[in-house]
């Protein structure tokens, strides 16, 4: 499984295990849906909505290393 990281897009992310999707609402990011998502990063989503990129990583990281 690719590792995700900071430039990684949140569409990917969500193609590479559907489960994800609620890590993301958790963190905040409702609009997983809104056109944005396919072409941002997840550091730049972070950037606008106020989130921690790297800890979202992490924890997008540790949901996948653990399928």
């Amino acid at each position: 499984m690719p590792k995700v990281t900071l430039d990684t897009i949140i569409s990917d992310v969500l193609r590479m295990d559907r489960g994800t999707a609620p890590i993301f609402m958790k963190a905040g990011m409702h609009c997983l849906g809104c056109p944005s998502s396919s072409g941002e990063s997840i550091a730049d989503a972070c950037a606008i909505h106020g989130i921690d990129a790297e800890k979202l990583v992490q924890e997008l990281n540790e949901y996948l290393e653990s399928k």
